[in-house]
């Protein structure tokens, strides 16, 4: 399988998963949130504190590093196509 082949596929996942969580479509990036606060509370509770959990990531920071990666995803998906040139 060539080089062109993997980046064509790979870019077009990561240009689609990363504007998904970035625009927050159907609430994508909220549920990451949410999933990352409860399994911060879950690791605190294994380990015995039951204080409030710290907040470790926000909806914010979510939709920065999936636009990064939705970026990321064109620059594949170009080289991709100046690979198969």
């Amino acid at each position: 399988m060539s080089l062109a082949v993997v980046l064509l596929f790979v870019g077009p996942v990561a240009v689609v998963a990363g504007t998904w969580v970035s625009l927050n479509i159907r609430g994508a990036a909220d549920a990451l949130a949410r999933r990352s606060a409860a399994n911060a509370e879950l690791a605190m509770h294994a380990r015995g504190d039951l204080g409030p959990a710290q907040r470790v990531a926000s909806t914010t920071f979510y939709r920065f590093v999936a636009s990064v990666i939705s970026l990321c995803g064109f620059v594949f998906t170009l080289g991709g196509l100046l690979e198969t040139l």
